[in-house]
């Protein structure tokens, strides 16, 4: 009511003052106010009216902090709300945002049509969805490109040129474009297969004796809770490095990782769900711009490595990266 009395005494305002206009030149200022008044109504209830649902990982403190993030990320008022698993299916507008690869699962099983917006999710996962539903379905890259893992180690140990990779018949593909990135940077790779979980051992011992460190994908079937304290005990054992896959990862005992950190992710996000309240369609999935080094000096010093600093590793990498073109595992 406030907004439409302000109008009206507005016009009234321009009419009152018809004395020093001609009348035909104040239908023509009321015509203008009118058009200006009805646009910035209008954009202000598309700016007002814009949301952006939140389907979390079940972690709480990881949610939350995401949360967080994305509040800070998104223009003020673009409304993020969390949604439970039993609101998606009527949900009838809006993007949703996943996080992880279990969430993503869960809102596109529940609602085909719903635009998605996949955090936390390697590009072996999401690149199919979005390639299925382009501009529909995007993500924003968990995982590091692996010629950017490979590199760090090599920024860790520059004498290094082979390197040792694991995997299954079901993952050998993943490491198919780091094995032709590699020449360029003067390294080779040999991938070992690991037939059974019985010879994940055995196929590791090999696999260190051959390559100057042990390059670790993402890949859940050898890499995982289970196995990750015998493969990092085994490769500490005959003095041999593991880098990857992931910053969690350094924690438990390998060497290095590069990662990317939650802010520059969001910043991502952001940028992508502006592009699609302007265009209706996001961009392709993609690597955050920006990416960081988590090192364990603790093994470092057990193994008598000398370790440069995370900044200076992640400095090395992307001066190489920069001088070779970068690839991104495509």
């Amino acid at each position: 009511m406030e907004r439409s009395t302000g109008k009206a005494d507005q016009k009234r305002s321009i009419c009152g003052i018809r004395s020093l206009f001609p009348k035909t030149l104040c239908i023509l200022l009321l015509t203008v106010f009118s058009v200006f008044s009805g646009a910035q109504e209008s954009q202000g209830q598309e700016s007002q009216g814009r949301v952006v649902y939140f389907a979390g990982s079940g972690n709480a403190p990881l949610d939350q902090h995401l949360i967080q993030l994305l509040r800070g990320e998104l223009a003020p008022a673009t409304s993020l709300i969390e949604i439970t698993d039993d609101q998606l299916a009527t949900l009838d507008s809006g993007p949703i945002i996943s996080v992880g690869p279990a969430a993503f699962s869960r809102v596109r099983q529940a609602n085909r049509s719903a635009p998605i917006l996949a955090m936390l999710v390697d590009k072996s996962f999401i690149s199919g969805f979005a390639e299925r539903s382009p501009g529909q379905i995007t993500g924003v890259l968990y995982n590091v490109p692996l010629i950017r893992q490979a590199l760090t180690g090599k920024a860790i140990l520059p004498q290094a040129n082979k390197i040792a990779l694991l995997a299954t018949a079901d993952s050998v593909e993943l490491y198919e474009p780091l094995i032709d990135e590699l020449p360029a940077y003067g390294m080779s790779a040999r991938i070992f297969l690991v037939e059974s979980n019985d010879n994940l051992i055995s196929t590791l011992v090999r696999a260190l004796g051959y390559g100057d460190f042990l390059l670790a994908a993402p890949d859940s079937a050898i890499y995982n809770p289970r196995t990750i304290k015998h493969i990092l005990l085994t490769a500490y054992r005959r003095n041999q490095i593991v880098i990857g896959p992931t910053q969690a990862y350094v924690k438990a005992g390998s060497l290095a990782s590069s990662y990317a950190p939650f802010p520059e992710m969001v910043e991502m996000a952001g940028s992508f769900l502006s592009t699609f309240f302007e265009t209706g369609a996001y961009p392709e999935p993609s690597y955050p711009e920006e990416f960081r080094v988590e090192v364990n000096a603790q093994v470092a010093r057990s193994l008598n490595i000398p370790l440069p600093s995370r900044e200076d590793i992640a400095t090395r990498v992307d001066r190489q990266l920069a001088i070779n073109g970068e690839a991104s595992d495509e």
